[in-house]
Order: structure tokens, then C-alpha cells, then sequence
């Protein structure tokens, strides 16, 4: 669980900064340039995701169950990561709807996908993972709109091609991640 812990920290420590230090972020930015600060980044979030993977896989080994969700809650989990692939599609496909309206889609996917997770899953080291990215999505999101607020951001309003597109891309994505990668990856088949 160590290593689980550690990887969380450095993860999402990295990607919090613009949660709460901005003005640090500005600072060291300037000071390290784009590249620099780009490359630190980088090596942090990597070295948090290896040892966070690890540590999942080690916990995983031995699991401590905290409670046995019913089954009914893991087709929910399936539908929410649907909506989770559409939201991550909406963040990369210029000109779409979706993230006109929402702003931040792939934070909002990230709290579908994490949430969905907790709700399957009953294991301590699921609930530390997943609960670690739902708390992290939530403040990150308000974050993110406190910004847009302050610096008057405006989105474009989208088209309805990109749009289709995003949900024809996010379909594909959840068929792919459901009936293969998912159980090829991770050794658990969602759909069966």
C-alpha cells in the first residue's frame, strides 16, 4: 500500500499544482522555462504513475474488502464509463459541443471514471485509488471554472460534425475498453 500511496502523492501533487499553488507554478515556470518546467513535470507525474501502478497491482495481491458491492452496480459503472469515454473524447475533438458547455470535460470524465469505480469496487486499495482521483477531479473542476471566471475565458460554441464525431469516438473507446483492453490490462472483464 506504500507504494500505492506514494505514486498517489506524486500524481496528483503534480497535477495540483494549479490547485493550490498557482502563483508557485507561475514563478517556477518562468524561472525553468515551458521545456524545463514541461520536462520536471513530466518526471514527476511518470516516476507517480509507475509507482501508483505498482502499488495497485501489489495491493491487489492481497485485497482488504471493505464492503461487497451488489452486482446491479457494476452495469451502472459500465453506463457512467460510457458517458467517462465521451467526456475524455470531448476534451481532444476540436470545435464539439460537449465541451462547449462543460469547459473541462476530461475532469468531469475523470470524476465519472473514478466515481464508477468506487461504486463497483470495495477494496481498500479501490477506495484509496478511486477515491483519490474523485476528491482530486472535484477540486480540480473548480479550480479549473474559478479560472475561466477570472480570465473571462470564452469557448467556441462547437459544430454538430465534431459533436457526432465525439460521441462516435467515445463509443468506440468504451466498446474497445469494456470488451477487451479493460480485461487484457487489468485482468477484470466489465461486461463479461
Amino acid at each position: 500500500m506504500t507504494y500505492l500511496i506514494l505514486g498517489l502523492i506524486l500524481f496528483l501533487g503534480a497535477h495540483s499544482v494549479r490547485i493550490v499553488a498557482e502563483d508557485w507554478r507561475s514563478r517556477r515556470l518562468a524561472q525553468l522555462g515551458p521545456g524545463g518546467w514541461k520536462g520536471l513535470y513530466s518526471v514527476v507525474s511518470g516516476l507517480g504513475l509507475v509507482l501508483l501502478i505498482w502499488g495497485f497491482g501489489q495491493a491487489r495481491q492481497a485485497p482488504v474488502a471493505l464492503w461487497f458491492p451488489p452486482v446491479g452496480l457494476r452495469h451502472l459503472a459500465s453506463l457512467m464509463m460510457l458517458a467517462s469515454m465521451v467526456l475524455l473524447a470531448a476534451a481532444y475533438v476540436p470545435a464539439n459541443r460537449i465541451k462547449a458547455r462543460l469547459h473541462h470535460p476530461m475532469v468531469l470524465g475523470v470524476k465519472l471514471w473514478a466515481l464508477a469505480h468506487l461504486l463497483a469496487n470495495g477494496n481498500l486499495a479501490h477506495v484509496l485509488l478511486f477515491g483519490s482521483f474523485l476528491v482530486w477531479a472535484v477540486l480540480d473542476f473548480r479550480a479549473a471554472r474559478a479560472r475561466d471566471r477570472r480570465q473571462q475565458t470564452a469557448y467556441p460554441a462547437g459544430t454538430p460534425g465534431a459533436t457526432l464525431l465525439t460521441l462516435a469516438i467515445g463509443l468506440l473507446a468504451w466498446l474497445v475498453l469494456a470488451f477487451g483492453l479493460h480485461g487484457w490490462l487489468i485482468g477484470v472483464r466489465p461486461l463479461g
